[in-house]
């Protein structure tokens, strides 16, 4: 146990140690609520390698990720997923490098030398692995938005995120079972607020999101 301890907690593990601290934070802030579950999320490309309406309106930093990502062959799934699933398997793979490799440099100067490329190592195999892993997968989140994009239509949500606008937040769909948490946006200027119920509208395929009304607003256009 000290052996290990004392892996993860140096160089160069403790860097993916921190990471995977975050990670585990994130999810567990995510499940409670506390952060909305596309805090980290840009507008990936799609299978077919093409960007949304959204990415190509974007500039900078969140149109280089995504290309980035494309290349590496980490599109079609949610980025927290691609995210948390490259600080596992770099940790992982860190981890033993460290501690079979490491251990006969000690734990001096020379450890910061050698493990500088452990580093490198283990984010290009965690890519590789990743990439394979997450192919499964993206036919998986494909059926599900399918599925869930008949089924919910018309429905009722809960607003979960601090705010809805026109460019963020999330809401809660209570569909008999664990419930469903969907992204939204608001139609128009007019936002929302944790725990206000809206309509879910339409679908936005290229965005992957639901366009949202309040219920009252909802069941007055329906009374007319």
């Amino acid at each position: 146990m000290n052996e290990f301890l004392l892996t993860i907690v140096s160089f160069p593990t403790v860097l993916f140690t921190i990471f995977l601290g975050v990670v585990v934070l994130y999810w567990l802030s995510a499940a409670l609520g506390l952060v909305d579950i596309e805090v980290l999320d840009v507008d990936l490309p799609d299978m077919d390698g093409h960007l949304s309406a959204n990415a190509h309106g974007e500039q900078g930093f969140a149109e280089t990720f995504a290309g980035f990502l494309l290349k590496l062959g980490l599109n079609g799934v949610p980025v927290t997923i691609v995210i948390t699933f490259l600080t596992i398997f770099a940790w992982m793979i860190s981890y033993y490098l460290s501690y079979f490799f490491l251990a006969l440099f000690g734990y001096g100067w020379m450890r910061y030398i050698v493990g500088l490329p452990i580093i490198f190592v283990s984010l290009y195999i965690a890519v590789l692995i990743t990439a394979q892993v997450i192919k499964p997968l993206r036919q998986f989140f494909l059926k599900i938005d399918q599925h869930t994009e008949k089924k919910i239509l018309g429905q009722v949500a809960i607003v979960r995120s601090s705010k809805v606008d026109a460019t963020s937040g999330e809401a809660n769909f209570d569909d008999g079972g664990a419930g469903l948490i969907v992204k939204v946006r608001a139609s128009g200027e007019k936002g929302f607020v944790r725990g206000d119920r809206v309509v879910l509208l339409e679908y936005v395929a290229e965005q992957h999101v639901y366009r949202v009304i309040s219920e009252d607003e909802f069941l007055g256009k329906s009374s007319q």
